[in-house]
């Protein structure tokens, strides 16, 4: 794994199966990989670190945490959305990207359940002559919802163009055309599929 790949869940509880539901999707939740050096350890190893906003080690918000733990004792379905080479490449700006999620997790910024709820309601989003309904999210940072603080995280390391990035569902996440052709499913029922991986491009999220 590389910092900017995507971590899809399936969860099970009760806010996840209003996602999915409200989304038509197997998908109620997304992080991001962060590659962490080992303290003091001079071999040069790494280990995957994922950043996420969730309720987690007591706090509801963006949470920093070994993903090898998340995976351990998650509950749901997970899978491994890998970014594109060309994209790692040519326009990733890694060190943006950290830095960014970084200071989210270190300001504690909270989770924002009223932006989540409307981001999954698009009904009346776009009205006529430019207006905007009720369900419209504009972009606020005090706070995050899950898949706001991923595609900000991609926005800013250059891994796609200007996005209103609270107006991203989970599952919106997972169909931009940024990724590897294939996907990988690290748990969970192996019924459960992405639809639409990869189809879509994040232009139509545009500010």
């Amino acid at each position: 794994m590389k910092p900017g790949d995507v971590i899809a869940f399936g969860g099970k509880g009760h806010f996840s199966e209003i996602i999915k539901f409200a989304t038509f999707s197997n998908v109620s939740h997304v992080g991001v990989i962060i590659k962490t050096k080992i303290p003091e350890d001079d071999t040069g190893r790494f280990f995957n670190q994922i950043i996420e906003s969730t309720s987690l080690n007591g706090f509801n918000g963006v949470n920093i945490s070994r993903f090898s733990d998340r995976l351990n004792t998650y509950e749901g379905e997970l899978w491994w959305l890998p970014l594109k080479d060309e994209i790692r490449e040519k326009l990733f700006d890694q060190k943006k990207f950290f830095n960014f999620l970084f200071n989210q997790a270190k300001e504690r910024k909270p989770y924002d359940m009223p932006q989540a709820i409307k981001s999954a309601i698009d009904v009346l989003d776009n009205l006529p002559f430019g207006m905007h309904g009720p369900g419209y999210n504009r972009e606020d940072f005090s706070k995050f919802f899950c898949s706001e603080l991923v595609s900000a995280g991609l926005e800013v390391a250059g891994a796609v163009g200007s996005v209103n990035t609270a107006e991203v569902t989970p599952i919106d996440l997972c169909r931009w055309n940024i990724y590897k052709k294939n996907y990988y499913q690290l748990k969970g029922d192996t019924n459960k599929k992405i639809s639409r991986f990869n189809t879509a491009s994040p232009a139509d999220w545009n500010v």
